[in-house]
């Protein structure tokens, strides 16, 4: 899953496609390196972030989707905004995904559940307002995945077939160091629901923290590790920036799992 942030402001590359022509640009080069899914995003969920209006929303992300959705991509939006949703699953996305697990408003569950659409739910702890502030957990691990768990079952009674979700633990929202480090090494847990779980660890703090701090921009090494233990832990879909280095690496190690 490649990631387009339609965005001024995301933590890695906000501001560096916000114009629509580049992020389609954008979009299509990492299919061409290798994604099978583009993520298109239009608000920040960077921790601190402030929120954007789902006008705003709209304005930023329907013309990526309409543009890479009609030339045959796999598109996913992702947003916490069921209005936002609808537009995107009208404009051709076949995916949602919801940093709030569908809880972030009433109708979202109606939107997706009325339609054919996939949907992620990923967990995260608070808002990106104020998620990073004193995130604790009894077991991160479990923890997340009870809720993760409850709300797949929410999402059957409303109607979305299990089939159609997958489950990401949201690395980064709303963790400590210690609570990544343990839903990565723990990761084949979440396989329990039955569903694909997704792992988005590219380029994120966790990265820094464990490199001496180091900057965004030098956190390719890291991403690419993160991303091959979550594949060694069953993750089905990795959410990142730099698709053709993952793919590579990918390649290497899957062939090596392969000749054993």
């Amino acid at each position: 899953m490649g990631i387009v942030n339609v965005t001024p402001d995301s933590f890695s590359d906000g501001g560096k496609f916000f114009d629509a022509e580049r992020a389609i640009s954008h979009g299509r080069q990492l299919a061409a390196e290798g994604a099978a899914i583009l993520d298109v995003g239009g608000e920040s969920t960077r921790p601190g972030a402030d929120p954007v209006s789902p006008d705003d929303e709209i304005a930023r992300v329907l013309p990526v989707v309409r543009a890479l959705a009609g030339e045959g991509y796999c598109v996913s939006i992702d947003t916490r905004r069921a209005r936002v949703m609808k537009a995107a699953l009208e404009c051709g996305a076949v995916i949602i995904n919801d940093v709030t697990a569908l809880e972030g408003e009433a109708q979202s569950l109606s939107v997706v559940a009325a339609s054919q659409a996939s949907v992620i739910l990923m967990h995260m702890q608070g808002d990106p307002g104020t998620m990073q502030e004193n995130p604790r957990y009894d077991d991160a691990a479990l923890d997340i995945f009870k809720y993760l768990e409850a709300r797949v079952v929410v999402c059957e009674e409303a109607g979305i077939p299990r089939s159609r979700i997958a489950v990401d633990p949201g690395i980064g929202f709303g963790k400590t160091l210690e609570h990544n480090l343990q839903i990565i090494s723990r990761l084949g847990v979440y396989g329990g629901l039955g569903c694909p779980v997704v792992l988005g660890a590219s380029r994120k703090r966790i990265i820094g923290e464990l490199n001496d701090d180091a900057p965004v921009g030098e956190r390719l090494c890291g991403s690419v590790a993160a991303a091959l233990s979550g594949v060694s832990g069953g993750a089905r879909i990795l959410r990142v920036h730099d698709v053709a280095d993952t793919r590579q690496a990918l390649n290497v190690w899957q062939a090596i799992q392969a000749a054993k």
